[in-house]
């Protein structure tokens, strides 16, 4: 067997969520086009939003004119990197610490949001936790419920606690993954609760159609995120990505772009949809 490609210098971090701060090489959040004020004067919420993914995403849409709203967990560097990035676009970032798996923090969360901004037209509920294990006897009941109510029941509590406040051409969009279509073997729980997360997608778009809201969702592939660090060991991250038809992982904006889009008028008449920035795997949609 050849050796597997490496794409990344070997590297692992011992907490979770991991830290943006400390990857090396850093993720590239940037977008890379000038803003075109595809979403201005529009409020975003976006949770997971201080690192990664959410960060690149917080980013992208304050370069198109939206005013931010950033939830994260504990990862108070890196929330404050990104909000320094948002106003640095010459837009507004408020930050917002916690644990979204709680009801409560969501429904102040969103109350913040009203408070800060007036309005809310752009829930991302991009979030997530993972796990690894060597097999279905060791995902421990404890590990198993709090995937599910990080990745799962927290979009069903902030959308919850959003849809109050959006109105007809507002959009929600959810953060699935590869995962939900191709399984993992080590990441048991968290491909579950990716799937759910497609399934949920589907039902709140048939759900929020009458009301003129979209929902979509994006499913990345292997992406240079702080998720990898913290949940892989050096090794493993040393390959990340090296398996796609493109033979590396995607860095951060190069998904956030589908979130601008989903997000923007130029997705009007999409909801439903599952987009698939994942380097070339082919997967049903």
């Amino acid at each position: 067997m050849s050796e597997k490609k490496k794409t990344l210098p070997p590297q692992e971090q011992e907490r979770q969520p991991g830290l943006e701060s400390e990857m090396r090489p850093a993720p590239d959040y940037r977008p890379r086009f000038k803003g075109a004020d595809k979403l201005k004067g529009k409020v975003a919420v976006i949770s997971g939003g201080d690192s990664g993914i959410g960060r690149a995403v917080a980013v992208g849409m304050a370069r198109e004119g939206a005013k931010i709203l950033i939830l994260y967990l504990d990862e108070h560097e890196d929330a404050r990197e990104t909000r320094r990035l948002v106003e640095d676009e010459g837009s507004e970032a408020e930050i917002f610490a916690g644990d979204i798996g709680s009801e409560q923090l969501c429904r102040e969360a969103i109350d913040l949001a009203i408070r800060k901004f007036g309005r809310l037209d752009i829930l991302v509920n991009n979030a997530g936790e993972q796990h690894t294990v060597s097999a279905l006897e060791e995902l421990s009941e404890e590990q198993l419920v709090r995937t599910f109510r990080t990745n799962v029941f927290s979009m069903f509590f902030l959308t919850k606690a959003a849809l109050p406040h959006m109105e007809c051409g507002a959009a929600i969009i959810n953060c699935t993954s590869i995962t939900a279509y191709k399984g993992h073997t080590q990441l048991i729980d968290y491909s579950a609760t990716k799937g759910a997360i497609v399934t949920l997608t589907r039902t709140l778009s048939e759900l929020l159609a009458p009301r003129g809201i979209r929902v979509n969702a994006v499913a990345p592939g292997p992406i240079w995120t702080p998720l990898i660090p913290a949940s892989f060991d050096a090794e493993k991250v040393s390959t990340h990505g090296g398996d796609t038809p493109l033979g590396r992982p995607g860095q951060p904006n190069e998904v956030a772009s589908c979130f601008v889009f989903l997000a923007s008028e130029e997705a009007s008449y999409m909801s439903g949809q599952v987009l698939h920035p994942n380097g070339g795997k082919i997967v049903g949609s």
